[in-house]
């Protein structure tokens, strides 16, 4: 049976934490595969949702924040801004991009959370965890890091090593560490309420195991069995965290939901919206019927980091809970390297997308191609910038470009842009329009099969046909000699142009709209693909454009010099520190007053560069401070900022403004600077000694 039988569909991407740009491998997991998937779809007239959404809770935020100094709210409304624009600007056809921030989102997981608790589906327990006896508070599972059980690789998360993919509890780790600290934690006591994933091993097995064997990907499938195998354990759907949906128990006060659970509601959530917004019926793509023909197919498109969670956790509790559908396929691609290194963002070893999108403008189907081409479906794959140029120079350039280029010119040169019947077709035009017809059979099989490395090659064999048939029948040789006979092989090569550009949709979706300007052409849907017919006798085509441009070894040697400086400041970083200074008396010291201040505003200084006049409360009064920090903060995003501040230094006129003090910064080897300030919320006034 064809996916395409079903009547509706619930197409999901994995929610991105809001604590950080996008890179090419979040492409390559979750948002490329789904964005073909569901242009697919669509052009069969599908009835979809696509809904994605920014991950704005749990302890990487707070851990992003602690670290910028700001407010976990500023992270994710700084992070949510980006993403969503990069996503837009990148073409990625989402029907909604929500955040888990939003009220709709805290009272539907608050709703799932006493819809089991009130069923018993929680078991209620005191257990020892982790606990940071410096910072005085219990350490959420990110941050507690350690040496692996299952590989020995340092630094494992407390819920998971990203290296083999184990999912972990933090008293798993060996030589735990918190990352508040750096010290070692000790284990202390406290109540969390538990999904007894144990209960629904059984039905576990006979749903995923038994009933997904062969539909699920084999690298997601032997995943899920090696879990299984390993036998379930309860797992704590609540956090000692000051971060995000409370539990909505009056015994549970300063608990919040585990991000596991609430990050994958979600999608719900992201839904409901959505469906508010258009009038429409969220319940109709989430909630089960009576007949269950009528049910949504729900299908997540992830990572391999987020297999365990979308096969096994959240299908548990969408199964505990009782009224909602369950997925119908889980289609997680493996991880996505770069350059021979493992992509990394704390290193910055990445192709991040906002910045792609500034140095490459309008290149946004180039990388689709690339990472389609090369997408980790069941292994991991590895992008380098010269098979990036490769690809486009020698495949969307050499064939598919120039195939397009060709057809489009002679049928301007010779018949002033008309596609014109001539003499009748020969066995060799015949042959060329059956093979024609067979491409998008193929290509949709392997869609439905979420190979879509594979769909895409089939994709550019179509083009390789048109510009073998141009090559063999040479039209501008006969032109002169048998001026119908051009006529009829521009014309079958017209068609294979026009079936390129109904079958371009799903994977480059920006080139099938020029491909369609330029035949002058309305946009198909997929039953139009294989046609020989789809452009009549007569029809006047429209202007020529290049489809695309080829990749420079300027622009590669830039991105590999990229990569290059980032490598050798990380070494830096590590490796040179400054050199002490000359002692001082300790009656010296004692005289500086440092306090902890909050800027309460800021703002640039006309005419400079590298300055900010802040306004800072100091507890002691309200002060202006003219700061050298322009360069690496804009005034924005420290409004609310905790800061040391010497408060007894001189006041000194700079730019014609009385700077009261001075905020103590840290500096590294290249110049990059960052505050020194206390890692929680302090007093205004407090002193720093």
């Amino acid at each position: 049976m064809s996916i395409l039988d079903k009547k509706r569909y619930t197409i999901t991407s994995a929610l991105p934490y809001a604590n950080g740009p996008l890179h090419i491998g979040h492409l390559a997991g979750a948002y490329i595969p789904g964005d073909i998937f569901v242009r697919y779809l669509r052009l069969n007239q599908k009835d979809v949702v696509y809904v994605c959404g920014s991950d704005e809770h749990g302890a990487a935020i707070t851990i992003r924040a602690k670290k910028e100094g700001i407010t976990p709210q500023q992270i994710i409304d700084k992070y949510n801004k980006q993403i969503k624009e990069s996503f837009e600007e990148f073409g990625i056809s989402f029907d909604i991009y929500h955040r888990t921030s939003e009220p709709i989102h805290h009272q539907l997981s608050q709703d799932f959370f006493l819809n089991l608790y009130n069923k018993g589906e929680f078991v209620e327990k005191f257990s020892e965890q982790y606990y940071d006896e410096e910072y005085h508070q219990f350490l959420a599972d990110r941050y507690i890091t350690g040496t692996c059980p299952n590989c020995k690789s340092e630094g494992a998360y407390g819920d998971q090593c990203e290296k083999c993919g184990t999912s972990l509890s933090p008293t798993d780790l060996i030589n735990p560490i918190s990352t508040l600290s750096g010290k070692t934690p000790v284990l202390k006591e406290t109540k969390h309420w538990y999904l007894p994933l144990d209960k629904y091993q059984p039905w576990l097995e006979k749903w995923l195991i038994e009933g997904k064997k062969n539909i699920l990907k084999s690298n997601v499938f032997g995943q899920c069995q090696s879990w299984l195998k390993s036998g379930l354990q309860p797992r704590s759907m609540t956090r000692d965290l000051d971060w995000g949906v409370d539990v909505p128990l009056a015994e549970a006060e300063g608990k919040k939901l585990y991000v596991w659970l609430d990050a994958p509601i979600g999608y719900i959530s992201a839904t409901k919206q959505w469906a508010l917004d258009h009038g429409k019926n969220w319940e109709d793509y989430w909630k089960t019927h009576e007949n269950p023909a009528d049910d949504s197919t729900l299908i997540h498109f992830i990572g391999k980091d987020n297999i365990v969670f979308h096969c096994i956790i959240f299908p548990a509790i969408l199964h505990a809970h009782g009224d909602y559908i369950l997925p119908e396929n889980i289609p997680a691609n493996e991880f996505l390297n770069l350059e021979g290194d493992k992509l990394s963002t704390s290193r910055n070893h990445a192709v991040w997308l906002h910045e792609y999108l500034q140095e490459f403008p309008d290149k946004q189907d180039e990388l689709r191609y690339v990472l389609t081409s090369i997408l980790p479906e069941t292994s991991d794959a590895e992008f380098t910038w010269k098979d990036f140029q490769a690809r486009i120079n020698n495949e969307l350039v050499a064939i598919f470009g120039n195939f397009v280029n060709r057809v489009l010119v002679l049928s301007h040169k010779y018949f002033d842009g008309k596609v014109l019947n001539g003499s009748p077709l020969t066995a060799v035009d015949q042959a060329v329009l059956d093979e024609l017809k067979s491409y998008p059979t193929s290509i949709k099989s392997s869609l439905e099969q979420f190979r879509f490395r594979e769909a895409l090659a089939e994709f550019m064999n179509v083009a390789r046909l048109g510009n073998k048939y141009l090559a063999d029948e040479e039209p501008w040789k006969i032109i002169k000699t048998d001026e119908e006979r051009v006529k009829t092989i521009l014309n079958v090569a017209a068609q294979i142009v026009a079936n390129l550009a109904v079958l371009a949709q799903p994977f480059l979706p920006k080139t099938a709209i020029k491909l369609f300007e330029m035949l002058n052409f309305p946009q198909g849907n997929w039953n139009d693909a294989g046609s020989d017919a789809l452009i009549q006798a007569g029809h006047q085509l429209g202007e020529v454009q290049l489809l695309f441009d080829k990749i420079t070894d300027e622009q590669v040697d830039f991105q590999l010099n990229k990569l290059a400086e980032a490598k050798a400041k990380n070494l830096a970083d590590n490796a040179k520190v400054a050199p002490a200074k000359e002692n001082i008396s300790f009656d010296d010291f004692v005289k500086m007053d440092i306090r902890v201040g909050t800027i309460a505003a800021a703002e640039k200084v006309a005419k400079t560069k590298k300055l900010l006049k802040l306004t800072i409360d100091t507890g002691l009064d309200t002060r202006t401070v003219v700061s050298g920090i322009a360069e690496f903060f804009s005034p924005e995003e420290i409004v609310g900022r905790q800061v040391s501040i010497l408060v007894n230094l001189e006041p000194r006129e700079i730019k014609g403004i009385m700077s009261q003090g001075m905020i103590l910064m840290a500096e590294d080897a290249d110049g990059r600077l960052d505050f020194v300030k206390p890692d929680t919320t302090i007093k205004v006034g407090s002193t720093v000694r």
